[in-house]
């Protein structure tokens, strides 16, 4: 067999004319930038989170960026996130002004220990940052028990999970989502969105999208150009009519892959943890994995695609050598980094697919 890790040919032949004719549509109107598409899109992003705002911006990481500005996050802020995840996330603080201030995860979930959170706050903390990490999402409840702040949700890999019934973006404060087309919802190129239940920083974000402006050449913040175009917003409101059904489906894969592993008996993994009271979009099937390297070579010359998200925690990362981080600091993270590999995982996958997945690494392990 030959599994990629992930591909969007198969999605695009089962949807690819509605898409097109979405596409089409834009075209003929000539409204390119903003637009009907993407007020329609924002309404139903609203609806489904359930918080009456959203605001349609050019990509995930912007979204993250602007909702610190809303949230009025700037020079001399420290802002507590994860450093096991995207560099967007840390690098979206310190395009604010603000200080990213790590702390360590939880091993089973990837995402931010609200103990180790709690330990980080001081007066300059001006907001949390947690990242629902390959499609679950981090304890905000928990979290709120330990700082009454602003809570952000980078909600980027977690669109259509919920935690104790509330849906990802709308238990922070704030959520930024990207749309990448990686993504379980994701466009023809990039684009985001922030939601809130603030009308002031759903009015603040709008500004903030088209360089601070509400009326047109009078500027009230300074802001950057950051708007959702149509075309992309066309393609979402389309692809989002399938959300539900390819939710369902990489669960189906997360449940095909746990039981045949449970079967097969391979105890040199670690599986992704479902909490009770939160449900998983698996934006990933992401295990930790003993020699991870080699199983990793191993599953390539058998045709079968992973990843590694990923390989370099953030405090590691050159870019960040200022921020006065070492080796050590951040065990858990360290310890994500070295195991962490992400199998194959689109909706298409199939069941026998899936099976050889397992197959595959059962024989790794057992020697054949």
């Amino acid at each position: 067999m030959n599994i990629p890790a992930f591909t969007l040919s198969r999605q695009i032949q089962e949807i690819g004319p509605a898409v097109e004719e979405a596409m089409h549509e834009v075209v003929n109107s000539g409204q390119f930038i903003l637009g009907p598409q993407v007020q329609a899109f924002e309404e139903r992003i609203a609806q489904m989170t359930g918080t009456g705002y959203a605001v349609g911006v050019a990509n995930g990481s912007d979204a993250l960026y602007l909702a610190l500005r809303a949230a009025g996050v700037g020079p001399g802020d420290e802002v507590i996130t994860t450093p096991f995840t995207f560099f967007a996330t840390a690098g979206s603080i310190l395009r604010t002004g603000a200080k990213p201030v790590f702390t360590d995860i939880n091993l089973d979930t990837f995402n931010m220990d609200p103990d180790q959170a709690s330990a980080r706050i001081s007066p300059r903390t001006r907001a949390m940052l947690p990242v629902h990490l390959f499609g679950l999402m981090a304890d905000i409840d928990a979290l709120r028990q330990h700082y009454a702040g602003v809570i952000i949700e980078d909600a980027a890999q977690a669109i259509g999970a919920t935690l104790r019934n509330k849906p990802a973006g709308s238990v922070g404060d704030l959520a930024a989502f990207s749309f990448f087309p990686t993504k379980n919802l994701g466009a023809f190129g990039d684009a985001g969105m922030v939601t809130t239940t603030n009308d002031q920083w759903a009015t603040m974000l709008r500004s903030l999208r088209v360089h601070g402006s509400r009326q047109k050449y009078h500027h009230e913040w300074l802001g950057i150009n950051s708007r959702l175009d149509a075309v992309q917003a066309a393609v979402l409101n389309v692809k989002l009519n399938y959300l539900a059904h390819w939710t369902t489906r990489r669960q189906q894969i997360a449940e095909r892959y746990r039981q045949g592993f449970v079967e097969r008996r391979v105890s040199d993994i670690h599986l992704p943890s479902v909490p009770q009271g939160f449900s998983h979009v698996f934006h990933q099937y992401t295990i930790r994995a003993e020699a991870r390297d080699r199983l990793s070579a191993y599953l390539k010359d058998r045709g079968i695609g992973t990843t590694v998200y990923y390989p370099l925690s953030l405090h590691l990362q050159p870019a960040l050598r200022d921020l006065g981080y070492r080796l050590g600091d951040f065990p858990r993270s360290e310890q994500a980094q070295d195991e962490v590999l992400s199998l194959p995982m689109f909706p298409e996958l199939t069941d026998q697919e899936v099976d050889y997945v397992v197959q595959q690494i059962a024989a790794f392990y057992q020697g054949g």
